[in-house]
């Protein structure tokens, strides 16, 4: 049994973040942009590198097509919106993960999939909180995510099970759980979808 997403978490989303996002809904559009974008990158990077697992390729085939599917969705609301698209930078959040990965195998895929599960696990929370608080397309759209995004996080929980040792995987959730926690509640200096509390808001 997989555990409920919100109990995978370590700590919800502080609102000092909600009201940020509410307040710079074109970075935040922007960035959520870059994320899908990045999702997709992250797939068929573990394509390219587990070419022996056939379930994995599947899946982060279909996680690929589905999240560049969600850019090119972000992409046309930042038309209608006539936000002008500029270069902004990463957040910590995702960097500050992937120093836990352990560069040996089978543990750098045990990590890097719960680390997975863990970015999708977030998006789908923050979605979520955005919603009632939304105007009509945007909250509409961003409901529409709920669903694949925790979709997404199963898959890469499940696959972590598969192909791990699952007194591993067990461990390395409860590691990356409390980076994780440290990354959304400590303070950031940015607003970013995946930012922690912004100094600003």
């Amino acid at each position: 049994m997989l555990p409920d997403l919100n109990d995978f978490l370590g700590c919800v989303t502080p609102a000092a973040w909600l009201d940020a996002a509410l307040l710079n809904q074109d970075i935040m559009l922007i960035d959520h942009g870059n994320c899908e974008k990045k999702a997709a990158g992250a797939a068929f990077q573990l394509m390219f590198r587990y070419v022996d697992k056939p379930d994995l390729q599947n899946k982060m085939s279909r996680l690929a097509r589905e999240e560049l599917r969600h850019f090119e969705q972000v992409l046309a609301i930042i038309r209608r919106r006539e936000i002008a698209l500029r270069n902004v930078g990463s957040s910590r959040y995702a960097a500050g993960l992937r120093e836990l990965v352990r560069n040996h195998e089978p543990y750098r895929l045990t990590d890097t999939l719960v680390i997975g599960a863990f970015i999708e696990a977030r998006s789908c929370e923050r979605f979520a909180m955005l919603v009632p608080y939304l105007d009509e397309e945007l909250g509409k759209f961003y409901n529409g995510l709920l669903k694949s995004e925790a979709r997404h996080f199963q898959d890469y929980l499940k696959l972590a099970y598969q192909y791990g040792e699952a007194a591993d995987v067990d461990s390395t959730i409860i590691r990356v759980r409390e980076r994780e926690r440290e990354l959304i509640e400590s303070p950031d200096a940015e607003f970013r979808f995946h930012s922690g509390v912004p100094l600003a808001a």
